[in-house]
């Protein structure tokens, strides 16, 4: 600890340098018990993105750690980069809990009228032991609320409703359960129930969202559009800008990935379906990153082998 998620690939050594950042509340009283506060002054973080080209900065800081981001969002913006915001505080919002949403559409669409539901989390990583300091959770409860009653066209009273991190157990390591309720009515005021037990891998979960977030927060630098992306965010994050219907949301981000470079608006050809665009933009990534002397690193030629595979079957 307080690595302790699965090995699914490995990383060679990449000579990247840690410098030290700015604190500020990102240490919480159970967090600091575990991490130590590094000696030395802040570094500046806008010459460091500004000196090694960064594009894209994601923001994986502990869950209340208000100030600390929005000091972040400062510097990145100073320096020019996108930003991708990993964490509960409302800046453009973090990864979304997916499998509560569906369920509660689900509800709506079948004429089923949702009465009361929960959402009981457990994990035993470094997030779930931050999250027993109960104040630093105001945020991270109101953005999986959020997520979950913006699928409803009514209002559930308060307490009727609970979505959130519920205990640390250190034996799950980075394993997230999930346990899920959903009490309803339907035709005739017969009662209708539903639980759902899911149980991922926190990390990597949460990874193959983030690495979707990256690569259009790169598109939009590349066409020069600035603000919030309001059509992947809506996908993507619990708590976007504006919420949307998941079917809206898929089909938003389908809409900006093949939306033209020098146009504002949707382009008017058939929209590229997201995941072969995702897969042609890591292509050009893997393409440019190609080493000297033609030599590219096996994952690379496998990705780019797989995007052209994909692009000559849908030809």
């Amino acid at each position: 600890p307080p690595n302790n998620t699965i090995r699914f690939t490995d990383v060679p050594k990449l000579n990247v340098r840690v410098d030290r950042g700015m604190t500020h509340d990102g240490l919480g009283k159970y967090v600091s018990t575990r991490v130590k506060k590094a000696r030395g002054s802040t570094a500046d973080i806008v010459k460091i993105l500004r000196d090694t080209g960064t594009d894209v900065v994601v923001n994986y800081l502990p869950v209340g750690s208000e100030m600390a981001t929005k000091w972040y969002v400062e510097q990145v913006l100073e320096a020019g980069c996108a930003f991708v915001n990993c964490i509960p505080v409302f800046i453009a919002s973090q990864p979304s809990t997916i499998v509560h949403r569906v369920l509660t559409t689900l509800f709506r669409e079948r004429g089923v009228r949702l009465d009361r539901t929960y959402q009981l989390n457990f994990g035993g990583n470094m997030d779930f032991y931050n999250m027993l300091e109960r104040e630093r959770l105001e945020s991270k409860k109101i953005s999986k609320t959020g997520a979950v009653t913006s699928q409803l066209d009514y209002a559930l009273p308060a307490e009727a409703i609970h979505v959130g991190p519920s205990d640390y157990v250190p034996w799950l390591t980075d394993r997230k359960w999930a346990y899920i309720r959903l009490e309803g009515t339907t035709f005739g005021n017969v009662p209708l129930n539903v639980e759902a037990k899911m149980e991922v891998w926190d990390s990597p979960n949460s990874a193959g969202v983030v690495i979707d977030a990256v690569r259009c927060a790169k598109l939009a630098l590349d066409r020069g559009t600035g603000g919030p992306l309001e059509g992947p965010a809506a996908y993507l994050m619990k708590t976007p800008p504006r919420q949307y219907t998941d079917d809206q949301a898929r089909r938003l981000l389908e809409e900006f990935i093949g939306r033209s470079a020098d146009s504002p608006m949707p382009s008017t050809s058939t929209s590229v379906p997201a995941r072969r665009a995702l897969h042609r933009l890591a292509r050009r990534t893997a393409l440019r990153a190609r080493r000297p002397g033609g030599s590219q690193p096996e994952s690379e030629t496998r990705l780019a082998r797989d995007a052209e595979a994909e692009d000559e079957g849908s030809a």
